[in-house]
């Protein structure tokens, strides 16, 4: 049983009589400043923060759809090459490599490759020789292995700010000063972001979180949670009878009053062993997409800790 939701592009056709003119219909103005894409939400944010009203932005990826399942339409394929910048993460959506391989934009940031981050990337298998989010150990602290949500990490994705101000400078070096303050205040941001859920955080009840899907390896990491999934790092997964038995001890021996759910998801399987356990449910974000209701990033991110507050029983 799948449980993402699948966007499916259509295009417009555009239906034109001969001989006909319909005053009005002109063609859309290019939008005006240095044209970026985004692969998916959290990089569009880095980009928006940093170059304001300098910089056009567009996500490959579509509002409330998921990112690792995007495809790309023949258009958005050559908008890859006709970009000013694309930012990037690569390895996490194949559509993307091989639209970037074929078209090289103009300027492009591989948040994979940005030193903070790529140290931080290589080090899952490491933490992966550990215990593990999915298999038999009930709980770890380490990240699972080729999990890719670093941006739940807030310092981690402002390390992201610097390369993509240099990027931005290089396609418009009349705004280099402008980028530069940008990336600036964006590190500022995140960095009291981090700051709110170090404290936010320190004095729990308990530090075990029961997730959806291992995404929240970086998070738990960082603020010294200890995650344990339904199913592992694929969202489609089903989880085995013995792994929700697994939960079940893990929920009993920890007083775990949560299980938490995500949007673009299907809730099903989470509220049924909730039901069963006589605990409850909420919402954690793991922000692959853009946040619905009018926020951004950042208060998705501040959604986050309310959740995780009332869920660990912090003070």
């Amino acid at each position: 049983m799948s449980s993402r939701r699948h966007l499916r592009l259509v295009l417009p056709v555009a239906l034109v009589g001969t001989g006909l003119l319909l005053s009005g219909c002109t063609p859309a103005a290019t939008p005006s400043g240095v044209q970026v894409l985004a692969s998916f939400y959290p990089l569009q944010y880095v980009v928006e923060q940093i170059g304001g009203d300098l910089v056009h932005v567009t996500s490959l990826t579509p509002p409330g759809a998921e990112p690792h399942d995007v495809e790309l339409s023949p258009r958005q394929v050559r908008e890859v090459g006709d970009a000013d910048l694309v930012v990037y993460l690569s390895g996490f959506q194949s559509a993307v490599d091989q639209a970037i391989a074929s078209r090289k934009p103009a300027q492009l940031v591989d948040a994979a490759t940005v030193p903070t981050i790529a140290e931080h990337l290589a080090s899952q298998s490491a933490a992966e020789a550990g215990t593990s989010t999915d298999g038999a150990g009930a709980a770890s602290t380490g990240i699972h292995s080729e999990d890719p949500h670093f941006w739940l990490d807030p310092t981690l994705l402002a390390a992201l700010a610097p390369e993509v101000a240099t990027a931005l400078s290089a396609a418009d070096p009349a705004h280099a000063a402008d980028y530069a303050a940008g990336a600036t205040r964006l590190d500022d941001a995140l960095t009291a972001l981090g700051t709110q859920f170090s404290t936010g955080l320190a004095q729990c009840e308990r530090n075990e979180i029961v997730t959806s899907h291992a995404a929240f390896g970086y998070l738990a990491q960082k603020y010294h949670l200890t995650q344990v999934s339904l199913s592992g790092l694929d969202p489609e997964a089903e989880p085995s009878p013995a792994r929700l038995r697994e939960i079940g001890d893990v929920v009993r021996q920890y007083g775990v009053t949560t299980i938490f759910t995500e949007a673009l998801l299907s809730p099903k399987v989470a509220e049924t062993l909730a039901g069963d356990l006589s605990i409850s449910t909420a919402v954690l974000d793991p922000i692959e997409s853009e946040p619905a209701g009018g926020t951004d990033y950042r208060g998705a991110m501040e959604q986050n800790l309310s959740a995780l507050r009332a869920a660990l029983g912090c003070s």
